[in-house]
């Protein structure tokens, strides 16, 4: 890997672009080096774990939204849908819309967190979408993926959007646009290009994961994956883009990120530094292997918390139980204490009747029910009238956070074995006695008690699909997708699970389209 430094400058000094981070990101996806084995086990891996979750949530309103306007943009040779029969083909840069928005809608699928946050998973629609469309096959998408992982962990790694309240989508822009680029085996200047046109539309505020969070969550990172492929091909047409995109000087270091708060301080807005790594030329893109899926469905810093709850659950009850708790604090991270904590002034956060975005965001509300419940389940853990029992709503308003220095260093620990997402929760009775636990790292991370392999993605796909899918249906998508390698062009076009007859809804309202 190469650590490549990434500040703002002035016009005047003219960067090369040969300098510039998004060239240098373009090189890499342009570098048509070897996939090694145990990277594509983990991209079969991803494509069932998206598949999961996309086929549980069919029927979810967002969903239904999306697929609608998808199929207003009907194309012969088109990409296909989650759900849809296999002749039914929309324009790519829809599919990737309706299919993105199925992804994230359960906040169910991969994560890195670093830097900052990122769901990695989100680049494979459009990715996927462009090669049913353009016809490709198994190894040029097993190419693109890869690629759309590498850029967009790396970025996640150097570059944090969070602190200036940018949503983290911004990375998807360019990470899904180099990936694209890679899997058409597109020249440098294109896909450099198309970064910095994916980077320069894909500027949101983190409004969407704030106050009272909308259904727009899950359509922010499919919205950048649809503009990621519209920035290819408008370069693949001889189209520019703004330039430098990172380093110019009313762009995005200089105006949106630290550039700006230096300039607020008084500072010099040309001088903070960010170290971005990426793979040297010939270097295999193994990004991948760092990120790690979800056992539950909620927010990643909630994972590891969850499964402690299950266990404090059990010691609450034989000491008496949760009437008799009087307060519960967990000791954490800066980012789990502000972003899904007490530390994020939201009373939205600890509002019985918020929408289950916002409760997904409420590690009080989270805890407070799988402490309870001993059980997390993606539809009855956060159902209205599980949210409003009178006995969670006394225990919820009970847990608060703190940040906790040592798990703030953990959270951004370079260190694998030591990078931590967890807490230490203290649980103090009515009589006094408290009880104190911790874990670090989810179950099923690849660090954790129980880490997540082949049989655990198909289990999680079985287990969201089974009272769904068709068994015929759920086994030829399992057997298909586990050849990925080998697959034709046609077979990629067949790598979305069908509904049965009849299952998909419709939504009934009328937009423009």
């Amino acid at each position: 890997m190469i650590d490549h430094a990434v500040h703002a400058y002035r016009s005047k000094d003219k960067l090369p672009r040969e300098d510039q981070l998004a060239w240098k990101i373009a090189s890499v996806a342009s570098d048509n080096v070897a996939v090694n084995d145990d990277v594509v086990d983990m991209i079969i891996n991803r494509i069932i774990d998206n598949a999961s979750v996309a086929i549980a949530s069919l029927n979810r309103g967002p969903i239904k939204s999306a697929r609608a306007m998808a199929t207003a943009h009907l194309r012969n040779g088109g990409a296909t849908l989650f759900g849809a029969p296999a002749d039914v083909a929309v324009c790519a840069e829809w599919a990737a819309w309706a299919n993105g928005t199925a992804v994230r809608e359960l906040d169910f699928h991969d994560t890195f967190l670093a830097a900052d946050y990122s769901h990695p998973g989100d680049n494979i629609p459009p990715i996927l979408a462009v090669a049913q469309q353009c016809g490709r096959g198994g190894i040029d998408l097993i190419r693109g993926i890869a690629t759309g992982y590498e850029i967009q962990v790396n970025l996640v790694k150097g570059i944090c959007l969070h602190e200036h309240k940018i949503d983290h989508i911004a990375h998807i822009g360019p990470s899904a646009s180099a990936g694209v680029g890679a899997l058409l085996g597109l020249p440098t200047e294109t896909i450099y290009q198309a970064v910095q046109q994916g980077l320069h539309t894909t500027v949101t505020t983190r409004q969407s994961r704030k106050g009272e969070i909308s259904s727009w969550k899950a359509f922010a990172p499919a919205y950048a994956g649809k503009l990621a492929i519209e920035a290819v091909d408008r370069c693949m047409r001889g189209e520019g883009a703004p330039s430098p995109i990172y380093e110019g000087e009313d762009s995005v270091i200089s105006f949106i990120l630290n550039g700006r708060t230096a300039r607020d301080r008084g500072e010099d807005p040309f001088a903070p530094t960010y170290t971005v790594p990426l793979p040297a030329p010939g270097e295999p893109k193994r990004a991948i292997l760092e990120t790690y899926t979800k056992e539950h469905s909620a927010e990643y810093q909630s994972q590891a918390l969850i499964d402690l709850a299950f266990r404090m659950g059990k010691v609450i009850v034989d000491r008496g139980g949760f009437d008799k708790v009087k307060s519960i604090v967990l000791h954490t991270s800066h980012h789990t204490h502000y972003v899904i904590g007490t530390g994020s002034g939201d009373p939205q956060k600890m509002d019985p009747n918020a929408s289950r975005e916002t409760l997904d965001h409420s590690i009080m509300y989270i805890f407070a029910v799988a402490l309870q419940d001993g059980e997390w389940h993606h539809v009855r853990s956060y159902a209205p009238e599980r949210a409003q029992r009178p006995d969670t709503v006394a225990l919820w308003r009970k847990i608060s956070t703190i940040e906790d220095p040592d798990w703030t260093r953990r959270y951004h620990s370079h260190d694998p074995k030591e990078k931590a997402f967890g807490a230490r929760v203290v649980v103090t009775m009515e009589d006094g006695a408290e009880i104190v636990d911790e874990l670090g790292i989810a179950n099923a991370h690849p660090f954790g008690a129980r880490p997540f392999g082949r049989k655990e993605y198909v289990n999680k796909f079985k287990t969201l699909t089974d009272d769904i899918l068709d068994p015929k249906e759920s086994e030829r998508f399992l057997a298909l997708v586990q050849r990925l390698p080998e697959l034709s062009a046609a077979e990629v076009r067949a790598l979305n699970p069908v509904a049965p007859a009849g299952y998909l809804e419709e939504n009934p309202a009328k937009g423009i389209f």
